[in-house]
């Protein structure tokens, strides 16, 4: 669960940005700086549907602006995109980053009008400790005690789809086939498997799988270190077993991150599940 490579190659700054685009800055929860996001969307005017990019980096690191590339090209492809921070382990443990991500997505909903964003149409993706929260936003959206901090708590935070990049779905099964488990799970939960094994359960995202769940892609490299390839396979079959759509792509070779063709791959196929399902 290292930091996230960025999926995608092209970065933008308020100076870059392409001219037909336009990107600002909100905080969706508080004026705590971790919890902040930048909005890119299209400049003409329209509704369109919404993605929310989630960063990795173990749950304690990381930051928003890895993903200001990939929002860039989402919203060249006509979607509204915005990419959060999220309060860190371990001076925030879980479930303080579903909290905020949760509230991300509120928030869009909240100001879906001004934002020229579809309600009914919104979008997750992440990866590594961001896939892991694009799971859990996929799994509990009828599930009220992770809506319990944070305003607009009148929205919804359920989202209609997630793809999701080597995220880790049962963390009690972490230990011994990562890399940093060791080092990364005990500070985000209070403590390791074997002394905190309730946080593990209740923050694995397998163990919250239902029917109502969003379909989901998880996408893996079956050589990863940091996220054993497994991973997906128990999330993407437990999705199947209770009749959610999801699949599972397969980066033969590939360790925590992708580069050159397999990048390619990965993001053309997250590409085209979010407009299967959001347009």
């Amino acid at each position: 669960m290292k930091r996230l490579l960025l999926l995608l190659p092209i970065l933008a700054s308020a100076q870059t940005l392409p001219a037909n685009l336009t990107m600002e800055t909100v905080n969706y929860a508080s004026a705590d700086p971790q919890q902040a996001m930048e909005i890119i969307r299209p400049k003409e005017l329209g509704v369109r549907p919404a993605i929310l990019a989630i960063h990795g980096g173990g749950f304690r690191a990381g930051s928003r602006k890895g993903y200001i590339g990939t929002c860039t090209t989402l919203a060249q492809h006509g979607y509204v995109c915005a990419t959060a921070d999220y309060r860190l382990a371990p001076a925030a443990p879980f479930p303080a980053a579903v909290y905020d991500v949760k509230a991300a997505v509120r928030y869009l909903r909240a100001n879906a009008a001004r934002l020229g964003i579809n309600p009914e149409k919104i979008g997750v993706m992440g990866g590594s400790a961001g896939g892991h929260l694009a799971l859990f936003l996929g799994v509990t959206g009828n599930v009220p005690e992770f809506d319990a901090e944070g305003p607009n708590r009148e929205q919804s935070s359920k989202v209609q789809v997630v793809v999701d990049y080597f995220g880790p779905s049962d963390l009690t099964k972490s230990y011994g086939r990562s890399v940093d488990a060791g080092d990364v799970l005990p500070l985000f939960l209070g403590g390791d498997v074997w002394h905190a094994r309730a946080a593990h359960l209740r923050a694995s995202p397998l163990n919250w799988v239902t029917p109502d769940a969003a379909p989901t892609l998880a996408i893996q490299g079956t050589k990863d270190r940091y996220v054993n390839y497994e991973q997906s396979v128990w999330i993407v079959d437990r999705l199947l077993a209770c009749g959610v759509e999801a699949e599972l792509e397969s980066i033969e070779g590939a360790d925590h991150g992708f580069k050159g063709a397999d990048a390619e791959r990965a993001d053309k196929r997250m590409m085209a599940f979010f407009d299967r399902y959001l347009k």
